[in-house]
């Protein structure tokens, strides 16, 4: 597709290669896997607090049509309660420092993660910046949606 912008990649670990990284996990993968590029393996309990874990490189997007995030991978969460301490991690487009994975675990049991493990996923996408217009607090809203405020609709 010509309208991708072309991402650079520095790898700030070299064990990443001998990883398999990057690659997409299939065909058909979203997101590029992220793999814990620790020392030694890593325990934490649940509810402890979140732990940063580097994914061993820099991500370099430069188009500002573009950002990356950051999510758990869908079994790990699952199966084991291990998800992301901030929800979600957001890349922008002029960030070009370490990737760090914020780790969090809300199950119930012990994680444990091990070097190289692949915990995460990061996921390119276009974004949109929108002209903003400030209105004045007493404009009538042009629909009723809203009108009730937040869960006024009663899903």
């Amino acid at each position: 597709m010509d309208d991708l912008p072309s991402v650079g990649i520095r790898l700030l670990d070299d064990r990443l290669p001998g990883w398999g990284f990057p690659c997409w996990g299939s065909a058909g993968a979203a997101g590029l896997d992220l793999h814990a590029c620790l020392d030694a393996p890593l325990t934490f309990g649940p509810g402890s607090p979140a732990v940063l874990i580097p994914a061993g490189f820099a991500v370099l997007i430069r188009d500002i049509r573009w950002c990356g995030f950051v999510f758990p991978r869908s079994g790990r969460g699952h199966r084991d309660g291990l998800v992301l301490g901030n929800g979600t991690g957001v890349i922008d487009a002029d960030y070009e420092g370490p990737l760090m994975i914020s780790a969090w675990n809300r199950g119930a049991d012990p994680v444990r993660i091990e070097p190289g493990e692949r915990i995460a996923q990061l996921v390119f996408t276009r974004i949109a910046r929108p002209d903003l217009t400030i209105l004045d607090a007493d404009d009538t809203p042009s629909s009723a949606r809203g009108a009730g405020g937040f869960g006024s609709s009663g899903r």
